[in-house]
């Protein structure tokens, strides 16, 4: 019983390998892990915007709880993800090894042997001539000079030559599907070294040097990447300039740059470069992508005993056709030795930001994405900005709890252009100085990409070898007629599709055949 159970266990496991090493199996992976990557582009995911994830659940209710609990804001992350990924890369190895082996025998092998019956075939052509064998072989062999041939002795003085072409449509296949494979595996290496982060950098001479996580806005490392080893770098924004079409698209977006890699590090020198959207600047392994800009409102703040403060802190565009802008400037009040009274002394500018201004009565838009006349309609907020809590605070916004429990109040509303000004109860006086341009840089790091790129060409060189090479046999036999002529049969087959084989046949047979009368 015992053994019975166990032959019987080990016959499904021979069964299940099989099934999993077919070939039907890896297309039919193949196509689950595109569909499984759907929702991927469909769905916001978690490691890019978790922020967007959380809006997209709330918004559908019970529907997108049961997406979460699917994993489907997290596809790349998830364990069905995985497992398809897996059994693709172990069917893909299971099917190829021994079809490598296979491949590895018939290029040793010799052609087959010459069929008996010839006019049998697909392809078959027949005629007699003075040439006696020896001759009709000759020429025959310098025909077929290319093909893989090998000349046979038969009975009655008979000779054969078979000969075979295409070995290379199965070269491009096995080409072909190692070269996924090899992409399966580039993908996953890439994914689990490599890492991408952003981050929001001022246009006047603003910097950002890759020696740190911290140093990022958003940072998505690979499963293997700590942030403690990041390749080094420092770029510095210089200038930004863009150009927009009569309806408000953008046309070009340039930024000139300086970076420093390698021992400009040590000598404090800067590389110029003209960074534009699509053309990324590659250095120390990295690439420095320009991914969009925005506008900072600059502010001037004149507290009551004369101190000023300049604020420059990025508003995010909410329109991207006018770069009409939100955002959040924070102050601190002078030093005081009473701590809790300069707690309850922070100010906060609040409000949005038109580069055009547009006013339709006291109401504020943009009309155009250039910053040709800026204005603002602001919110000034009065209190503890709860950014000594110890909390993270978004600089885009301001704490709206510490609003709700009364610790932060409204204390002024007003539209400005570049400027103007507007007086606080306390005498606080708030000035609108303008705008800067910041851009966003996206930083990417994967170690193999050239692999990726390498074995993407291999895909489809492998592919199209594979479909435009064809297989096909040509047999030659030459025997000693009864009257002394000699006798001349050609026979062709094709070993994948006969279509358009006749075509090579044809001319093929006629410079054999040769009848010379």
């Amino acid at each position: 019983m015992a053994t019975r159970n166990l032959a019987a266990g080990l016959a499904f496991l021979r069964n299940t390998w099989r099934g999993l090493t077919a070939m039907r199996t890896a297309l039919t992976l193949l196509f689950l892990l595109a569909l499984g990557a759907m929702p991927g582009a469909l769905l916001p995911q978690r490691s890019l915007n978790a922020q967007k994830v959380t809006e997209h659940i709330a918004a559908n209710g019970w529907w997108g709880r049961f997406l979460d609990d699917l994993q489907f804001y997290d596809v790349y992350a998830s364990f069905w993800f995985s497992a398809v990924y897996v059994l693709l890369f172990v069917s893909l190895v299971g099917c190829l090894v021994p079809r490598m082996w296979e491949y590895f025998k018939q290029m040793r092998a010799k052609p087959v042997l010459t069929p008996r019956n010839l006019s049998r075939l697909p392809h078959h052509a027949t005629a007699d001539t003075v040439e006696d064998v020896a001759e009709v072989l000759a020429r025959a062999r310098k025909r077929l000079r290319g093909w893989r041939q090998v000349e046979r002795e038969e009975a009655d003085g008979a000779r054969s030559i078979s000969a075979e072409r295409g070995y290379l449509r199965e070269t491009g296949n096995l080409v072909f599907h190692f070269a996924l494979l090899g992409l399966l595996i580039a993908f996953a290496l890439g994914k689990m070294f490599g890492y991408e982060g952003q981050v929001i950098v001022q246009a006047n001479g603003g910097q950002f040097c890759n020696s740190g996580v911290f140093n990022y806005d958003t940072f998505r490392p690979g499963l293997r990447v700590d942030g403690t080893d990041l390749s080094p770098f420092c770029v510095k924004v210089d200038k930004f300039t863009a150009s927009y079409l009569h309806n408000g698209q953008a046309d070009k977006f340039l930024a000139d740059i300086g970076y420093q890699t390698g021992d400009d590090l040590e000598t404090n020198t800067w590389r110029p470069y003209p960074l534009q959207v699509n053309s990324p600047l590659r250095t120390a392994g990295d690439r420095v992508y320009l991914l969009g800009h925005g506008y900072t409102p600059l502010f001037t703040v004149t507290f009551p005993n004369g101190e000023t403060r300049t604020g420059a802190t990025q508003w995010r565009p909410v329109n991207t056709v006018t770069l009409a802008s939100e955002g959040a400037t924070k102050f601190d009040p002078p030093d005081t030795p009473d701590a809790e009274q300069r707690r309850r002394s922070q100010l906060a500018i609040t409000g949005l930001l038109a580069p055009t201004a547009a006013f339709r009565g006291e109401l504020l838009d943009s009309m155009f994405p250039e910053a040709r006349d800026p204005a603002v309609a602001i919110d000034v907020y009065r209190g503890d900005l709860g950014t000594d809590s110890g909390r993270g605070q978004s600089i885009f916004s301001i704490d709206q709890q510490m609003v709700t429990d009364g610790k932060l109040a409204k204390v002024a509303r007003q539209n400005l252009r570049q400027g103007e000004s507007l007086t606080l109860d306390d005498g606080t006086v708030i000035r609108f100085d303008g705008v800067r341009d910041w851009v966003s840089l996206q930083i990417s790091h994967d170690p193999t990409q050239a692999w990726v790129l390498a074995f993407s060409v291999l895909v489809i060189v492998g592919l199209a070898t594979s479909l435009s090479i064809k297989r096909r046999r040509v047999w030659v036999r030459a025997a000693p007629g009864p009257d002394g002529r000699t006798v001349i049969e050609v026979g062709g087959l094709a070993r994948t599709d006969q279509a358009g084989y006749g075509e090579e046949f044809t001319p093929l047979s006629r410079d054999l055949l040769k009848e010379d009368g």
